[in-house]
């Protein structure tokens, strides 16, 4: 197979690369490398992915936005199998401080994707990295209970597909997703293309580069490891279902491979493996062994105090489910961040 992979230098779409290509497919690489910007680092992030997967075989990086239809056409070239839609403006703040680019990176540059990719190979399937905040506030009206380290839903398991999206609050990210997630699913409608909405939870995994507005399992670790302090908005209760990078990329193959024509999917690790911030601490403590600095701060706008993927959906389409739990998971990316300490530091 031929795949393009947009955002491919990021944490979904660098590990979605090195594994496809691995298998022998023809990878394209397309990312404008900006991400370290839209969080105000000073330090190479997507760069050291860039690097990485730049030296695999059976990898081409072409550096490019979404927005722009010539680049985009430039790396369909003559045609492709698959597009991995991972490109996308992740921060909730940033979008709250600048909707009009959340917009036209997140909504726009969709769009503009699946025009170019309609044009040139309409029979491709399309994979769209969505997320949960597509829900907004409608997952705070669940009912919650209350113990001494998290919030958990009461009478349900997890959030399902048919959880309404409007009439609620989302923030500017929630809503430009929401804009791509509909664009998505109405070209598998209108124009009879094979697409996948992913609707994700919280993903995480080695080569992250977490900060304070995204990324907080990475991190939280980072800021642990270094000495920094970790600020806590409300309580820390929040609960959230984490899924490892690999096991995300395991279901996009199955999906791929399988006969659906087009699939809606509320992807995480499910009610198998939930954490809140303040059992993450404790967790984080003892793997480090040593005290953190942490700090408490407002709530955050239309923050979920719980958010937990229903999975039984896709389990049931694809024959998927996650296969590493949160405690392989954390280890594998805490090895991972103390071997690459100088980077951090």
């Amino acid at each position: 197979m031929r795949i393009l992979i947009t955002g491919g230098a990021g944490l979904v779409g660098s590990h979605a690369a090195e594994y496809f290509a691995a298998k022998g497919n023809d990878v394209i690489v397309f990312d404008n490398l900006m991400r370290s910007r839209i969080f105000g680092y000073d330090k190479a992030t997507v760069e050291y992915n860039w690097k990485y997967i730049s030296r695999l075989k059976n990898i081409k990086c072409i550096k490019g936005d979404v927005r722009s239809e010539r680049a985009v056409m430039k790396a369909l070239g003559k045609g492709v199998d698959v597009v991995l839609h991972t490109a996308g403006q992740p921060g909730v703040q940033y979008s709250i401080d600048n909707p009009r680019e959340d917009f036209s990176i997140n909504a726009f540059g969709t769009l503009n994707v699946l025009e170019c990719l309609r044009k040139v190979s309409k029979g491709a399937a399309f994979i769209y990295c969505s997320t949960n905040k597509v829900y907004g506030e409608n997952v705070s009206k669940i009912p919650l209970e209350e113990s001494s380290s998290r919030y958990s839903y009461k009478g349900i398991k997890g959030v399902n597909e048919d959880m309404p999206t409007d009439l609620t609050g989302h923030t500017p990210y929630g809503v430009s997703k929401l804009a791509g997630d509909l664009y998505v699913q109405d070209y598998a409608n209108i124009y009879g293309m094979r697409t996948a909405v992913f609707r994700m939870s919280c993903i995480y995994g080695t080569r992250q580069f977490g900060f304070e507005d995204q990324g907080w399992l990475a991190w939280f670790i980072i800021a642990g490891i270094f000495n920094r302090k970790i600020t806590i908005y409300g309580d820390g209760k929040q609960v959230r279902d984490a899924l490892y990078v690999d096991d995300l990329i395991g279901a996009y193959e199955a999906f791929i491979n399988s006969k659906l024509q087009s699939g809606l999917f509320n992807i995480g690790g499910g009610a198998d493996n939930t954490i809140s911030l303040l059992e993450f601490i404790d967790i984080l403590k003892k793997a480090i062994g040593k005290k953190l600095e942490v700090a408490f701060g407002p709530w955050r706008a239309s923050d979920q105090k719980v958010y937990i993927s229903d999975i039984t959906k896709i389990k049931n389409n694809l024959n998927w489910q996650p296969k590493i739990d949160i405690a392989q998971g954390v280890e594998r990316l805490i090895g991972w961040i103390k071997e690459n300490k100088g980077f951090f530091a």
